[in-house]
């Protein structure tokens, strides 16, 4: 999955619990969140490990 839409998903799930009616969906779109933020936390381990920026910051 590409990182943008994991973001998204993510900062969706946030605010569909936020405003859920019910304790139960309110879970369920905040597991949903913590899911995506590991998901997310996965694919940029390896540039915070990098040695060298992946963007020339010159």
């Amino acid at each position: 999955m590409a990182l943008n839409y994991l973001l998204h998903r993510h900062q969706v799930s946030l605010m569909r619990a936020d405003a859920a009616s019910c304790v139960s969906a309110r879970s369920s779109h905040r597991a949903l969140a913590n899911g995506y933020a590991r998901q997310i936390e996965l694919m940029v381990q390896p540039a915070r490990q990098a040695s060298t920026p992946l963007v020339a910051l010159s």
